[in-house]
């Protein structure tokens, strides 16, 4: 079994009036079945309401699945007694870093969360130091998270969630509040922490940008997987991209329009350097 395991994942969201009666039921999640192995670097894609962050919090056993369930290295999120130690080895980072951050002080905050596992003292400041350094934020130890632009609290975020010394870090939508450039300081951090560290990366987004070093995509729509595949194999599914109301990369997206010119370009052209060497071999 691999870190995570998603099982015929069911979850239904519950609308209930003023007097607690039911006014409609919501199914977030259909029928997921899903297994990342430890080590991987995985996204998961779709459009606002497609289930993607619902599936993210079952895997930090946030939510209760209505049927099925998930298994975050054997142990199963449905047995309360296990969701402390689930805790422990899938971390989370949010959308909104501010919701994150506590402390008045960058060190301060990402020894929170092994202060509270019950660590020692001289260890905390041994986890902060090497998870500030993995995120590159060490030389910002003793700022004030407010004077941080929204890339730098993300990553401190991160670095309070690797302080723990979790197994998979879930990533929920953590670009979606940050321009461009606090945008690749995430996801360049989350590469690193990954390739470097070993620890698996599980990345909810919709910027397509992000996923294309990704060694494997799930896609979702209407709370089930309809597409996965590696990053080349999703994208080169342009129209079935574009009926899910996502896009593509850029340089994608002008490879396919090549490619309907006539020119011969291969599908799933993920990078510019790609698709010049492309072009080059044009004749």
């Amino acid at each position: 079994m691999g870190i995570v395991k998603a099982v015929q994942l069911a979850f239904e969201y519950i609308r209930r009036d003023e007097e607690g009666n039911v006014e409609g039921i919501t199914r977030a999640i259909d029928g997921v079945n899903l297994e990342i192995e430890e080590g991987q670097f995985i996204a998961v894609l779709g459009h606002n309401g497609s289930g993607k962050s619902t599936l993210a919090k079952h895997i930090n056993a946030l939510l209760h699945p209505t049927e099925g369930t998930v298994y975050v290295e054997g142990m199963d999120v449905r047995e309360a007694d296990k969701v402390w130690e689930i805790r422990q080895r899938a971390g989370m980072v949010f959308q909104n870093p501010d919701n994150q951050i506590i402390g008045q002080v960058v060190e301060e905050d990402v020894g929170f969360g092994p202060e509270n596992l019950g660590v020692e003292t001289k260890t905390i400041w041994e986890r902060v130091e090497e998870s500030l350094r993995a995120v590159g934020m060490y030389e910002f130890r003793k700022h004030s998270p407010n004077k941080l632009s929204g890339g730098q609290k993300q990553r401190v975020s991160i670095a309070g969630v690797i302080a723990m010394h979790p197994k998979c870090i879930i990533l929920d939508e953590p670009t979606a509040m940050l321009d461009p450039n606090g945008r690749k300081e995430v996801i360049r951090a989350a590469k690193a922490l990954n390739q470097v560290e070993g620890i698996t990366i599980i990345l909810i987004t919709h910027y397509m940008e992000e996923v294309i070093h990704a060694d494997y995509v799930y896609v979702m729509d209407q709370g089930k997987v309809v597409m996965k595949g590696k990053p080349k194999e999703i994208f080169s599914r342009v129209e079935e991209l574009r009926k899910l109301r996502l896009d593509v990369p850029q340089v994608t997206q002008l490879a396919h329009e090549l490619r309907k010119e006539g020119l011969d370009i291969p599908e799933g052209i993920l990078t510019k350097e790609e698709l010049v060497e492309a072009v080059k071999k044009i004749k």
